[in-house]
């Protein structure tokens, strides 16, 4: 095996914990708690290391952590320290081919490190017997993908294309202002589970996973994404189960995510960044790619839906970014394939999904307009249900999400439209994949749910959404629907919002008040009696949140229907993005705000308590990520809007987006 430093870099270790009973707890290492780390051969610091004495407390949740930090493997368990081991300096023994304490040779690390894996080069093989048993042995070098079995007794190589790794640096060197969020920052490895540490008392009726999934991975080595919606899939795991959380994450391994860490470049189309073609040549076979929808990325890194029948699938705003996963592992199971032959590129990143339907919008940029389809549980195949021809513009309108209500479907049609050019494009332009058409104007259709028939088209004052919150039908004193009312997180038309949400911008906060938007809950009121326009107005004071309002989520037993609360993030001043959770009541036109100073919260999703007869009774469940690199999952009463529990990450996840929740499994 070659000694040289090149050879060993890119290598992926696995960190197998153990439990220390006798017997060792290491099987292929797609099932283990563990880490990855990228070989480096620089100096390499201690963090936490703990003594033998320490060692029975150990247990498999304790799992031992190495990541990244400005130029240093940091290598920790979870709660364990030993102040004796701290600040000391480790190096890589090129001649001896191990890691050892500085100023000692060829050592065993568990000598110095009980705590820690042994990464020993200099017998070149696995020991005989592996895996061992005892305390004084914690781990070895385990190639991913590489069963014990065919290990035994062998001689142990670096492969020179090592397997998918996640090309890891430091960025957290970078200017953050006050703190330094990892909402900004690339995941630091590629999958970690455990159990966490809570703080205060989670429900006992809470059993069942909220899956989160975003982008979580933002650069290919020194290759920088722009924008907040570029990143790679990382979805992430929280397990309740009678009062004890598990955690998890791990990227959604999407043709876009493995074709770039294989190449170590930009290969399909992300929301902003293009691949830069070799010539021009290629640049004609780009376009001919894209025109076929070839290279549009399926890197599902926007939603997860639990479909009616238990499959879980991550979603993005191209249809073939729709990837299921196992909600249980995580792992990637394959593309989502639909049967039918609608054909398209695009459709809804926010589908409506019940137990007993899929519905889902098809932007048409050939003959502008929208068909909306349905899919049934347990089935692959789209049906039309019909069509909405666009009144303005020369394409549809961006529809990230839609609203429907017991008996109809709302389709929105903003001036922001797709724009076919923009795509063609190999620089991103100043609105991405879409222009601002504002005299094209504003409409809202209303579709039976039954027939297809449009009962109601209107035009509306300029908007731009990403999020509506709900609908429902308003109905008269006999019990006739007159009207549907819909609730939008409304950016007031501001199609700026996109170029707020680049990462340079997200990352640049210094203390001053720098989210420069006046949102609102935006409520439109649709009428059926054929008038020609409709209203919108805000449903509250937009004080009360912060005019900052987005990432809604309600309790789901509501959906379609008159409903009374909302849960969002909104703003405390001064920030640059949305700082706060805040329980919104439509009816006292009141909002409710949690704050925790210089953290960042995603998305709060409201849980429903079994049984339970009021709309708010429940819990809100949010991922947050804290100053200094820190983050933490976070429980809170949905009547009272305060915190029950919270349990700390082993470290800070990326921002992410949108959530569902899958239920425990009956037995």
């Amino acid at each position: 095996m070659a000694r040289d430093e090149k050879a060993y870099q890119g290598c992926k270790i696995g960190i197998v914990a153990q439990e220390l009973v006798g017997k060792a707890w290491i099987v292929e290492p797609q099932r283990t708690r563990m880490c990855t780390i990228i070989c480096s051969f620089e100096e390499l610091q201690v963090v936490s290391a703990c003594t033998e004495g320490q060692l029975s407390g150990l247990q498999i949740s304790d799992t031992v952590i190495m990541s990244w930090h400005e130029g240093m493997l940091r290598i920790k368990t979870s709660g364990m320290s030993s102040a004796w081991l701290e600040g000391q300096s480790l190096r890589v023994d090129t001649k001896y081919n191990s890691i050892a304490r500085q100023g000692h040779r060829g050592a065993n690390l568990a000598m110095w490190l009980d705590c820690c894996v042994l990464i020993d080069m200099s017998e070149k093989k696995i020991q005989e017997g592996w895996p061992w048993s005892g305390p004084s042995t914690l781990g070895s070098i385990l190639p991913r993908g590489r069963r014990q079995e065919k290990l035994e007794s062998r001689k142990l190589s670096v492969a020179t294309e090592p397997p998918i790794t996640i090309p890891l640096r430091s960025v957290e060197s970078e200017v953050w202002g006050h703190g330094k969020l990892a909402a900004w920052t690339s995941i630091r490895q590629e999958r970690w589970e455990g159990e966490l540490v809570i703080e205060g008392k989670i429900p006992l009726w809470l059993n069942g996973t909220y899956l989160r999934n975003g982008p979580g991975l933002w650069n290919i080595e020194d290759y920088n994404f722009r924008h907040l919606f570029d990143g790679y899939a990382t979805i992430v795991r929280l397990h309740f189960d009678s009062g004890r959380l598990l955690f998890g994450h791990r990227q959604v391994e999407s043709e876009a995510y493995k074709a770039a860490m294989k190449h170590r470049r930009l290969c399909f189309r992300e929301f902003s960044e293009a691949p830069k073609p070799d010539s021009f040549l290629a640049y004609v076979g780009e376009l001919a790619s894209l025109l076929s929808g070839a290279s549009l990325t399926d890197n599902a890194n926007t939603g997860v839906v639990k479909l009616g029948d238990g499959r879980v699938v991550c979603l993005t705003e191209t249809i073939k970014g729709s990837i299921q996963i196992d909600p249980d592992t995580l792992d990637t199971i394959g593309r989502f394939e639909y049967t039918d032959n609608l054909g398209g590129l695009i459709h809804s990143a926010h589908p409506i999904v019940t137990d007993s339907e899929f519905l889902t919008l098809l932007p048409d940029l050939v003959r502008p307009g929208y068909t909306v389809v349905r899919m049934a549980p347990g089935s692959n195949e789209r049906k039309v249900i019909g069509r909405v021809s666009c009144r303005g513009g020369p394409a549809p309108g961006w529809v990230h999400s839609f609203p429907v209500t017991e008996h109809y479907v709302v389709v929105p049609e903003m001036p922001l439209r797709y724009c076919a050019q923009n795509l063609l494009k190999a620089e991103p332009t100043p609105l991405y994949k879409f222009e601002w058409h504002p005299d094209s104007g504003s409409y809202v259709h209303v579709m039976c749910r039954a027939s297809g028939k449009i009962v109601a088209s209107v035009e509306v004052p300029p908007y731009v959404t990403f999020h509506f919150i709900n609908a429902y039908e308003e109905e008269d004193e006999d019990g006739r629907v007159i009207a549907i009312v819909a609730d939008c997180c409304e950016h007031n038309a501001d199609t700026t919002i996109l170029e707020k949400l680049r990462l340079r911008n997200l990352r640049s906060f210094a203390g001053h008040d720098m989210l420069q938007c006046n949102n609102r809950v935006g409520r439109f009121r649709i009428p059926l009696d054929g008038s020609p326009v409709g209203e919108l107005e805000a449903a509250l004071d937009p004080d009360e949140h912060g005019k900052g309002m987005d990432m809604c989520s309600i309790n789901p037993a509501y959906l379609g229907k008159k409903y009374r609360y909302a849960y969002a993030c909104g703003a405390q001043r001064p920030c640059n993005f949305p700082n706060t959770l805040t329980k919104i009541d439509l009816v006292k036109k009141k909002a409710k705000n949690w704050h925790d100073q210089g953290a960042v919260p995603s998305e709060p999703f409201f849980v429903a308590r079994p049984g339970a007869t009021e709309e708010d009774d429940g819990v809100v469940i949010s991922i947050v990520s804290a100053e200094n690199g820190e983050g933490y999952a976070l429980v809170l009463d949905g009547s009272t809007f305060e915190e029950i529990a919270r349990a700390k990450f082993p470290y800070g996840l990326p921002y992410g987006l949108h959530g569902c929740w899958v239920p425990k499994k009956a037995p």
